[in-house]
């Protein structure tokens, strides 16, 4: 399937906001002189930022020889995406079964359904899908740690239970989403894991290098390294960073690095969040700080529209956004390195950045803030109005089933 058309829909569904002409030159200016592009989105939960980003990519993949994909996810995950996409082991959708929550979604699955396409044709010279964050603990390490203590030490495992049970939960409902939506119990998750891992290493018959210690120590770091954990929203920018270049230069790829602005910004930004930490490294800073102008920052943001989970109002007009949102265009995009536009739009900015933690009441908080919008990103993408991706799993045509009484029903949002 080739690009051309392409935008007359998005995966699984929906009309793109910009035209295959406008696609086709704007995927010309990104690669022109890029050796790695990143594609930020400000909502992880908009099908029409999603299908721009990898409307985008495929013309990236088809017309400029673009052959990697980095995603925010470990290398474990990611290896079973690219062994889809390479080999055809599963489907999409199984390929998503243990990836990060906002990977599982139809429009995703439609993206490595469109890459496996691309690969059966040219298997010779296939696009590459890698994760940038190490390996992490998945819901199977749990499990392995719950058999071997009701094995050998079955008098542990209510206790063993009782601080691996709550903590599990991480991995549908971050721990940070947790305490955002009120609905935490109250420890820090990495306490309960440090204590559960004590108790696994006082059974008897393990060594130092057991798998079941491997498998708890995967626990530790998962629940030690996530936002709650680290008391940070920013990542860990130079060993996400440090795996990508170490991809790309082992490689040779030409290659797109898939993130939210706040990681794929060339330049270091203050969350709105948490400002008193003052401007965090990003991905897209190290990347830019090695490659130069060659490493190329695409931020795809919007106006307003419903999230599925929230409806986000149109943005204060001091956001970035907001003068984005005066042309009145369905979609448009602007190069930040050509002439006139570079002086226009230099200088401080704020973007809005709609994350899991997103309140409505609270909006005037829910944004990045860079010290040079010209250095933070060379193309800004701007949505007019967005609509939810579908989650895997949910049907688009039929509402959830109702929620036991007193409960509320989770949303993607979460």
């Amino acid at each position: 399937m080739t690009a051309s058309g392409e935008s007359s829909r998005l995966w699984p569904g929906g009309t793109c906001p910009l035209t295959d002409a406008e696609l086709d030159e704007l995927a010309d200016k990104v690669a022109a002189e890029a050796t790695v592009v990143g594609i930020g989105e400000s909502t992880r939960f908009s099908r029409e930022t999603f299908g721009v980003r990898d409307l985008l990519f495929r013309r990236l993949v088809e017309r400029h020889g673009f052959r990697a994909l980095a995603l925010q996810d470990d290398v474990g995950v990611a290896a079973r995406i690219d062994r889809y996409v390479r080999l055809g082991e599963g489907s999409a959708e199984s390929a998503l079964a243990e990836a990060w929550r906002p990977w599982r979604t139809a429009e995703m699955a439609a993206a490595l359904l469109w890459i496996r396409a691309f690969n059966r044709d040219v298997p010779d010279d296939p696009v590459r899908i890698f994760g940038v964050k190490p390996l992490q603990a998945r819901p199977a390490d749990y499990d392995a740690v719950y058999d071997h203590v009701r094995r050998t030490a079955p008098e542990l495992l209510a206790e063993v239970a009782s601080h691996l049970g709550p903590i599990r939960t991480a991995h549908d409902l971050d721990e940070h989403v947790q305490r955002a939506r009120g609905t935490h119990p109250g420890r820090p998750f990495v306490d309960h894991a440090r204590d559960a891992l004590a108790l696994v290493r006082s059974l008897s018959d393990l060594g130092p290098d057991d798998e079941i210690l491997t498998r708890m120590r995967l626990i530790v770091g998962f629940h030690q390294r996530s936002v709650a954990g680290r008391d940070s929203y920013a990542g860990e920018a130079a060993e996400w960073a440090e795996l990508i270049l170490d991809h790309q230069e082992r490689s040779g790829l030409r290659m797109a690095y898939w993130d939210g602005i706040a990681h794929t910004s060339a330049a270091p930004v203050v969350l709105g969040l948490a400002p008193e930490r003052g401007p965090q490294p990003t991905v897209g800073s190290v990347l830019r700080g090695f490659y130069g102008r060659r490493y190329v920052s695409v931020a795809i943001g919007f106006h307003h529209g419903d999230l599925g989970g929230t409806t986000v109002p149109a943005p204060a007009p001091d956001l970035v956004d907001a003068k984005l949102g005066e042309v009145g265009l369905p979609g448009h995009w602007l190069d930040l390195r050509a002439g006139a536009a570079a002086g226009r739009w230099d200088g401080p900015a704020k973007a809005r950045v709609i994350s899991g933690v997103y309140r409505p009441s609270r909006d005037a908080a829910e944004h990045m803030t860079v010290p040079s919008l010209t250095d933070a990103f060379d193309v800004l993408i701007h949505i007019r109005k967005a609509s939810p991706v579908q989650v895997l799993g949910q049907a688009a045509s039929a509402p959830p089933a109702p929620a036991p009484s007193g409960v509320r029903r989770p949303t993607f949002l979460d």
